[in-house]
């Protein structure tokens, strides 16, 4: 076992790190626990795939306080999806420690989150906007709260979102610890978390050389607009494949899987309009390979840890190079290969090959040529 873990994190710890076989930590992991467990402010920059959520969540466990009724610990993320899935990392990291746990979301059935309450959990995670909601009913108190995570932080502290989330944190104690999680931090994100937070430390993490990586191969198609979903049709058709294609609005979101679903490819879509269950089944069917490709827009699909991604699919060009970066990021996880497609047109074309020029990544035009992926030279 790790020296990090055998020496500073508590038994119930100990017993999962065995149990689910891991070695050494990773990068992030080695750099944010010893500062967390030391209060500090921490804001981390690491890309997708090199363990984050244990990076805050272990140490945030350690010191919780099993025998105080209050709420130690809260963790904030963008979406439902996201909840859940740290939901269901902290209730397996804090087995037998008797330290309990709750979600709050928005769209969730109200009378069942106060119940939840009742049950006075020590650590909550939740979406601001029902989050801060709770906390303005004096439903949820954070008085005895020591610790506020951000997990996918440049999601957070967007324009629409930073308002409820300065509210929350400052309704906290005035000696909170605030940590912050991101594949990608702007220099406009790390100013606002900075003003949220006391003298951080600033961990980044370019690549992560503890973690085997795979090898992943960025590609691109050129065509219309319009004639963008025969080739996602095509994709679909690939032996093997486990498709995720991100789309940047739910109207054309809603429209692409329509026409799929005419020409005989079933997907599952996954954004912010659909109810908790819909979703919930959506991404059931991708993991489980119901389906081969999941339709999502950017909010809905971050930080999720789906495995097994063989190619993802920028049908919609990304408005920048953190969200190409982000997007890329969900496939060539834990060792295994990965392709990156992007369905461009001509003038999309030209910012492809900038932001591949600007992360250092070599990108390859390809056609289809009955039924395969070769490059234009093979196919005459």
């Amino acid at each position: 076992m790790s020296e990090l873990v055998q020496t500073e994190m508590k038994p119930f710890i100990q017993g999962v790190w065995e149990k689910e076989q891991f070695g050494q930590p990773t990068q992030v992991q080695a750099s944010a626990i010893p500062l967390i467990l030391d209060g500090k402010d921490v804001l981390a920059e690491s890309p997708t795939g090199t363990g984050k959520t244990l990076a805050y969540l272990l140490p945030v466990l350690n010191k919780i306080d099993p025998d105080k009724k209050a709420i130690q610990v809260v963790i904030l993320a963008s979406s439902q999806e996201l909840v859940m899935q740290i939901l269901q990392e902290v209730q397996k990291w804090s087995e037998g420690s008797g330290i309990r746990s709750a979600s709050f979301i928005g769209g969730a059935n109200v009378k069942r989150q106060l119940e939840k309450l009742k049950k006075s959990p020590h650590i909550i995670a939740g979406t601001p906007g029902r989050l801060f909601e709770l906390i303005k009913q004096k439903k949820v108190k954070m008085h005895e709260v020591k610790t506020i995570v951000l997990d996918e932080g440049d999601q957070l502290l967007t324009h629409e979102h930073l308002p409820t989330v300065q509210n929350i944190i400052r309704s906290a104690l005035a000696d909170r610890q605030v940590v912050l999680f991101s594949a990608t931090l702007s220099k406009y994100v790390e100013k606002e978390a900075k003003d949220l937070m006391k003298d951080p430390e600033v961990i980044r993490i370019e690549k992560d050389e503890t973690i085997q990586a795979g090898k992943v191969e960025h590609i691109y198609f050129i065509a219309e607009q319009r004639e963008k979903l025969k080739l996602l049709e095509k994709v679909s058709r690939l032996s093997e494949a486990k498709v995720l294609v991100f789309i940047k609005d739910i109207g054309n979101l809603t429209v692409a899987g329509e026409k799929l679903a005419f020409n005989g490819i079933e997907t599952a879509l996954l954004h912010s309009d659909l109810n908790k269950d819909k979703r919930k089944n959506a991404l059931k069917d991708f993991r489980t390979g119901k389906v081969n490709m999941l339709l999502a827009t950017d909010v809905a699909a971050r930080g999720l840890d789906i495995k097994g991604v063989t190619h993802v699919v920028h049908l919609d060009f990304p408005k920048d190079i953190e969200q190409y970066v982000h997007r890329s990021g969900r496939t060539g996880r834990f060792g295994a290969d990965g392709t990156v497609i992007s369905l461009v047109t001509e003038r999309e074309e030209r910012e492809l090959k900038k932001f591949c020029r600007e992360l250092n990544i070599p990108v390859e035009r390809r056609v289809f040529f009955k039924g395969d992926i070769v490059s234009p030279e093979e196919r005459r």
